[in-house]
């Protein structure tokens, strides 16, 4: 029974998140009863969650092929500030607006992007590796940057 439940919540998630995100938009009151601090519990289930779907082999192909990691943390470090440095001077924005928008630049992938790319049934094991990667590296390179 659990498993069948299971399956289903991995079939039609795209689908669950999708119908949560427009019943909080046009209720957002309706989510007032969860705590802010079960936000980091219930992120770190879903975590789990799609750390279940991994084998031991899908980790032994990212660490094979290190270039996807590699140029997925260099990207991480050199588009995404560079793009963010780009639309503060295209948008004339202030400078104490413009370091914040360069530093959440700066900042490494996190459950987003792990949970986008679960939904476009994408390489989770590079996704994980690259987050993994790219958070250990973030408190060196993002003071540099």
């Amino acid at each position: 029974m659990t498993r069948k439940i299971a399956q289903w919540i991995s079939d039609y998630l795209a689908l669950i998140v999708l119908v949560v995100a427009i019943l909080a938009l046009s209720a957002p009151r309706s989510f007032t009863w969860m705590p802010g601090a079960s936000i980091s519990w219930l992120l770190g289930v879903v975590m789990f969650g799609m750390g279940l779907t991994l084998k031991p082999a899908d980790f032994r192909m990212a660490i094979v092929r290190p270039l996807p990691v590699i140029s997925g943390c260099c990207a991480q470090f050199v588009i995404m500030p560079g793009v963010a440095w780009l639309l503060c001077k295209a948008f004339s924005l202030p400078p104490e607006i413009g370091i914040g928008v360069i530093l959440v630049g700066c900042c490494p992938g996190g459950t987003a992007s792990n949970i986008i790319t679960y939904l476009a049934k994408g390489d989770m094991a590079l996704s994980i590796c690259m987050t993994g990667f790219s958070t250990i590296l973030a408190p060196l390179c993002t003071p540099l940057l």
